[in-house]
């Protein structure tokens, strides 16, 4: 008897592909993507956004804030800054917002993980965050709608930790950083103001500060109950002093409740000035700068 082995193809369906994932809707032509991560059995599930016009735009990443606890990671919904990525876009800028592994539907291991408390690994866990930021970045770089140069990176909490190791970039690659509140290990046990490992967190600062070149502006609310502004201005020195970057630090009015959600709850209004001066004037669309003068 023989026995005939037939070979079955995988459906090209059930590949998951980089890109867009269907297409644009409300609110700033919002659309799913895929996009890369440093890990390459786990793609980021991303939101990207855009003014009207084909580009190319200057890209903005906005990257989220994190969690420890890991059912509640799981459980993320998709980030996606509702007035953080309305006032990029009315700059002229793409948006896009990448959940990255280890969070939500994006899924796969958690690869900033700090490691505990009081061993906790602060530079190691920023410089993870940040190639996967990276990897999100240099991907839509490649998109034909999107500028090659003087992108943005805003970051939020761990993100926001994550984008100050960017610091080290070339300044034409990322032109500024924006962090709200960055840091690690904030509100431990969930208590207000209890900072895991808080010297560790200082002295990583430092590390990340040493080599930074970029524009820093870091904002804190002064209700964050996560890194209260008199530790995050300890932060914001040692990382000032440290390196080559300039830091605008700056606390902001007490936002709501917690002012550590600023980043994700505030509105347009509220948002705008605070990245008016590292977002620049809104650019023109393409249609209007091809016009030729009269």
């Amino acid at each position: 008897m023989v026995l005939v082995v037939m070979a079955v193809a995988t459906p090209a369906w059930a590949e998951p592909r980089l890109g867009a994932q269907g297409g644009e809707g409300a609110p700033h032509r919002r659309q799913d993507w895929l996009v890369p991560t440093q890990d390459p059995l786990t793609l980021s599930r991303a939101v990207l956004f855009r003014p009207a016009g084909n580009g190319p735009f200057r890209l903005a990443v906005i990257a989220h804030a994190s969690i420890q606890n890991r059912l509640r990671r799981a459980q993320m919904p998709q980030p996606d800054y509702p007035g953080l990525t309305s006032v990029l876009v009315a700059r002229g800028f793409a948006v896009l917002v990448p959940q990255r592994p280890g969070h939500g539907a994006t899924g796969g291991p958690y690869l900033e993980d700090q490691e505990g408390c009081d061993g906790a690994q602060y530079g190691m866990s920023a410089r993870t965050t940040a190639d996967t930021i990276m990897a999100a970045l240099d991907f839509m770089r490649t998109q034909p709608f999107v500028r090659k140069d003087a992108a943005i990176v805003v970051g939020h909490s761990a993100g926001g930790w994550g984008a100050l190791a960017l610091a080290t970039e070339s300044p034409r690659s990322i032109a500024a950083i924006v962090a709200f509140a960055p840091g690690r290990g904030g509100r431990a046990d969930d208590r207000p103001g209890n900072i895991c490992a808080p010297e560790r967190l200082i002295a990583a600062a430092k590390e990340l500060g040493d080599v930074a070149e970029i524009p820093v502006t870091w904002l804190v609310a002064d209700n964050d109950s996560y890194f209260p502004p008199e530790f995050s201005q300890r932060m914001a020195a040692v990382f000032a002093a440290a390196g080559d970057s300039r830091v605008d630090f700056r606390v902001l009015p007490p936002f709501a409740s917690e002012g550590h959600w600023l980043a994700e709850a505030g509105d347009a209004a509220l948002l705008d000035p605070l990245i008016a001066g590292v977002a620049g004037a809104r650019m023109r669309t393409p249609e209007v700068s091809a016009k030729k003068k009269p």
